[in-house]
């Protein structure tokens, strides 16, 4: 009889332990889930929007800004945890690829939504950054310029000729701040067609500086918030908003755009619903679709 309440208090044990690993913890390892490939071993979408990675990236918590390194060999992301609204809270969490296995560990509380520079070498975090060390590891959390740390940066984006494209909470304006011989620029304002609405916010520039994706709330959107794109144009302007349409634009919130490294997918994030009836707010996962979506939308030069 001893050993088999030996045996029954063991597995209850065990089982206590899955269940605690498996809804994380403020320690770095939270979950024994391995998955193979490149892009968790998702089937690629086609043109038509799909959930990214379901109940592995995007599950019944918030989750959004997932970005991936150069090499895909990381992707970051910021997850919601906690069962009520009390409890929950926003982790900075990574998912990296090392012998053929992808592992998620958490690295911090949230600060600020993240995105990798075209190079690699930054990661930026809002009015934060991290550098990429000789040793392959990320640098402490550093701050920009004071010029820039003063606005309330949700999310800065970098060209591969380093500029700089953000929003600021609450003012829902976009800015730029080119770098010249190795010199940084003060913010500039972009001009009305691209701060035209309410809400602009969560800016997205091409490596090559050749479009910009963000979201904004507009008259001839769909729902709430849409996302748009604008071309620049031969003389270095930048042409009309575009709305992505009808099979990426919702009558719910879309936003938060960005292209992975290989540029093959467009990244977004949409709203889906709340959970539970009486959630306060609803869940957000992550979406992607065929990044040939951008160039039919291309205009033609005249």
């Amino acid at each position: 009889m001893k050993n088999y309440s030996l045996i029954f208090i063991t597995i209850i044990i065990l089982l206590f332990s899955i269940s605690c690993k498996n809804k994380g913890s403020d320690s770095n390892q939270i979950s024994s889930s391995i998955f193979e490939g490149s892009y968790f071993g998702q089937n690629p979408p086609g043109l038509t929007p799909e959930v990214f990675a379901p109940g592995i990236i995007s599950t019944d918590n918030w989750e959004t800004g997932g970005v991936f390194t150069p090499d895909l060999k990381e992707f970051y992301f910021i997850r919601e945890f906690g069962e009520t609204v009390e409890e929950k809270k926003m982790k900075f969490m990574v998912y990296q690829y090392k012998d053929n296995e992808w592992r998620d560990s958490i690295i911090s509380p949230r600060v600020g939504q993240p995105f990798i520079s075209p190079d690699g070498k930054t990661l930026h975090l809002g009015r934060r950054y991290k550098e990429r060390m000789e040793n392959g590891e990320w640098s402490e959390i550093k701050s920009l310029d004071s010029v820039f740390y003063k606005i309330p940066i949700m999310r800065l984006t970098a060209s591969e000729e380093g500029t700089y494209v953000f929003d600021a909470m609450g003012e829902g304006l976009l800015r730029y701040a080119r770098l010249i011989d190795g010199n940084r620029e003060n913010p500039e304002m972009f001009g009305e067609q691209i701060n035209s609405g309410t809400a602009n916010a969560h800016p997205f520039i091409a490596p090559d500086e050749s479009y910009m994706i963000w979201d904004s709330r507009r008259e001839s959107g769909y729902g709430q918030a849409d996302m748009y794109i604008t071309f620049k144009k031969q003389d270095g302007t930048w042409g009309a908003p575009i709305n992505l349409g009808d099979k990426i634009n919702t009558e719910a919130s879309e936003g938060g755009a960005r292209v992975t490294p290989d540029g093959k997918y467009l990244f977004f994030n949409r709203n889906v619903g709340k959970v539970k009836p009486t959630d306060p707010y609803d869940d957000v996962d992550m979406f992607w679709v065929d990044a040939k979506i951008i160039e039919m939308l291309r205009p033609k030069e005249e």
